[in-house]
């Protein structure tokens, strides 16, 4: 929670208001991973005042340079995404006022999203390069194209900006094994994504990478799990002052996203859990958005809601507290059901709150990892 109202106020103070509505949980891993190897400092955290989010009560809050980096890869990813919005003419985006007044927001977000990284040393460049890559890809991709080719450009985001925080956080050493991490990081979100869009991309013919590609469920599960494993080897090589939270993210959290995706349950360091579906299984389908939150993973739902709408829908959800005290709520723009941020984990070992797992029940990560945890 520091870190997310860290990331919400950073870009409040750096960029206004509405610049709020682009807070994202993948965009606060930016700044865990900063933390988590420069240590916590004094100055690292400050008292922010009372927020409805956190039912009118004040909190000890990240800022920084790592907060400012989240801001400005959330904002330069949020311009891509508008501008993709209306090039598809979605919803109000289809009429020609709305279009244009989107068009100025998203070029608003991208100058000051490159503003933001340059003051912290990081070029936006790659991320806008990306992005722009990837439409090229989707077009050209089709049956019998790797599904790698198509993820490629996220993953190359993403490995830029992980490996971005070692230097703000004075551990050049880290920047290779935490570009393998968000390489790999981004490969899942994209994969997550594809697995929980297919069938409402299918219904409303939308373009789905694993569709397009003929890849299927089981060779992106067998890619999620190495992805996974991926991941874990890669953190063991980098150095933390602390790197609790990051493992319980990057580890736990993630493996607990691919089960919902693919409709399975497994433990973060389960040998189960790598390289390949278990036998029998069946996944269940649900719509999403691209560059989304891989923490997420829910049942089918509804259409999802046009730019504004979705605006109108997250200050609601702001007023209502529900993000951060609901069990569960609806995305205000992919309507994709999400747990709360206070929610509690589905197992006894209470790995999401608690910053040990030394009775943990649910895995075997006391005997089986070297986490320290």
């Amino acid at each position: 929670m520091a870190h997310l109202c860290g990331l919400c106020l950073a870009l409040r103070r750096d960029h206004g208001q509405l610049a709020r509505i682009v807070t994202n949980y993948d965009g606060l891993l930016i700044s865990v991973l900063t933390e988590a190897q420069a240590g916590r400092t004094a100055d690292g955290r400050r008292t922010a005042g009372p927020c409805a989010l956190r039912g009118l009560r004040t909190a000890s809050v990240a800022q920084g340079e790592g907060a400012r980096l989240a801001a400005a890869v959330s904002l330069v990813l949020a311009a891509a995404k508008v501008r993709d919005h209306v090039a598809d003419r979605d919803g109000l985006l289809a009429r020609r006022p709305m279009a244009a007044a989107a068009r100025r927001v998203a070029a608003g977000w991208g100058r000051a999203g490159a503003h933001s990284g340059a003051a912290v040393g990081f070029d936006t460049g790659v991320l806008v390069e990306a992005v722009d890559r990837q439409l090229g890809l989707e077009t050209l991709a089709g049956h019998g194209t790797p599904i790698l080719t198509v993820t490629e450009p996220t993953e190359t985001a993403t490995a830029a900006a992980f490996a971005h925080t070692a230097v703000l956080a004075g551990r050049p050493g880290n920047a290779q094994p935490l570009a393998e991490a968000g390489r790999l990081f981004g490969r899942l979100a994209h994969l997550l994504d594809a697995v929980e869009d297919q069938e409402a991309d299918a219904a409303s013919g939308a373009w789905n990478p694993l569709t397009a590609t003929g890849t299927s469920r089981a060779e992106a599960r067998r890619l999620a799990d190495d992805a996974l494993h991926g991941i874990r080897l890669a953190l063991r090589e980098a150095e933390f002052a602390d790197g609790k939270l990051v493992h319980l993210l990057l580890v736990h959290e993630l493996q607990r996203s691919v089960d919902r995706a693919f409709g399975t349950r497994s433990c973060g360091h389960a040998p189960e859990a790598s390289f390949g579906p278990p036998p029998g299984h069946h996944a269940p389908n649900a719509p999403g958005h691209p560059y989304g939150n891989p923490f997420g993973g829910q049942p089918p739902h509804p259409d999802k809601r046009g730019f504004w709408a979705g605006c109108a829908a997250a200050l609601g959800l702001c007023c209502t507290c529900k993000v951060c005290c609901a069990d569960e709520f609806e995305g205000p723009w992919s309507r994709k059901k999400r747990e709360g941020c206070c929610a509690d984990c589905d197992c006894d070992c209470d790995l999401s709150c608690c910053e040990a797992c030394q009775c943990c029940e649910c895995c075997e990560c006391c005997s089986c990892c070297d986490c320290g945890l």
